[in-house]
């Protein structure tokens, strides 16, 4: 006579969402610690004062999100979570801050954030938004959403013939032109690198070149620039 073996197959368990915080406060950095690892499928495996002490202990291996305060002490979340995003592209990296400025916002998003939380943030909707960004999503504060939306509405590419650039774009070129590098422009021009960051993206799409040299070199073949 056949025996079935009716042995139920070991169950699998859930996957557990790794996050590591940078937060300068420290009651509020306990808090947040102790929520994560308190709340079943996560687990806290990194707490970190400043972005300097998480740049030399992170790694993409130990954490799945990061959780990163702008008004940090030293360097800010904003230019450490550009860093970290070089060094870890698949690094999830939530900016968690009381910043809810258009500047900050769109810096930040730039700068590598794949979402941006207030701190006000319930518990239930940051560990929603924790789970959303492993899942590929782009978490945010219902307001910061709406900020968002009106932003890429304002700067959305007007429907103009190709090469047709603004007065700032053929500044920015001439400034390429005459030998500044990103930083200098940014200091010249009164904005953040960021900013020439996106303003040089939008000339790549117009003059459909991949690099500052071609755009440069374009410009001044076609005599868009002096």
């Amino acid at each position: 006579m056949t025996t079935h073996d009716h042995t139920t197959p070991p169950a699998i368990p859930p996957i557990e969402i790794k996050v590591a915080i940078i937060e300068d406060q420290r009651k509020f950095r306990e808090y947040l610690a102790a929520l994560i690892d308190g709340s079943p499928g996560f687990s806290c495996t990194g707490s970190f004062r400043s972005m300097e002490e998480a740049l030399d202990r992170i790694s993409d291996s130990l954490h799945d999100v990061v959780l990163v305060d702008i008004g940090l002490p030293g360097m800010d979340g904003i230019e450490g979570i550009r860093i970290l995003k070089e060094r870890f592209p698949k690094l999830i990296l939530l900016m968690h801050t009381v910043y809810d400025g258009d500047e900050r916002i769109f810096d930040a998003l730039c700068a590598g954030a794949s979402g941006y939380l207030l701190k006000k943030t319930s518990p239930v909707r940051l560990l929603e938004s924790l789970r959303e960004a492993m899942a590929g999503g782009a978490p945010m504060t219902p307001e910061v959403a709406h900020q968002v939306v009106r932003l890429f509405r304002e700067i959305r590419p007007r429907e103009t013939p190709d090469e047709q650039l603004t007065p700032h774009e053929i500044r920015l070129l001439e400034m390429l032109a005459e030998g500044h590098n990103y930083e200098t422009a940014a200091a010249e021009l009164g904005v953040t690198t960021h900013t020439i960051s996106f303003h040089l993206q939008r000339i790549y799409e117009k003059l459909h070149v991949h690099s500052k040299t071609e755009a440069v070199a374009k410009a001044l073949r076609n005599r868009l620039i002096k």
